[in-house]
């Protein structure tokens, strides 16, 4: 049914749940030097949400990121990083109780 997949040639406010996917642009500054990155939204909040879990500013998360890259795109290893995040808080048995379940006392 490859019809009933939207055109790429829709735009964003023809698609529902069109803020996850919209591509945003920002500036930030890293090592004393103005960047920009295009990430989708969904993209932008995952990196808030670790920098915040960190206690980090997010123009230090991505200059961690651009340290650390293997990529010659910094927007790509941004998305790389994020994927890669919560990929492993989600299979971490931490992050689905198993450890602390193991931990609490029963009665």
């Amino acid at each position: 049914m490859l019809n009933d997949l939207p055109s790429p040639s829709l735009s964003t406010t023809d698609l529902p749940g069109k803020r996850a996917f919209a591509v945003i642009k920002r500036s930030i500054i890293i090592r004393g030097r103005k960047t920009s990155i295009s990430l989708e939204n969904a993209f932008w909040t995952g990196l808030k949400d670790i920098a915040l879990r960190r206690g980090a500013t997010l123009s230090s998360l991505v200059e961690s990121i651009d340290l650390h890259r293997e990529t010659d795109n910094l927007s790509s290893a941004v998305r790389l990083f994020v994927l890669d995040y919560f990929r492993t808080r989600a299979t971490s048995p931490v992050m689905i109780g198993e450890r602390q379940a193991a931990h609490t006392p029963r009665i």
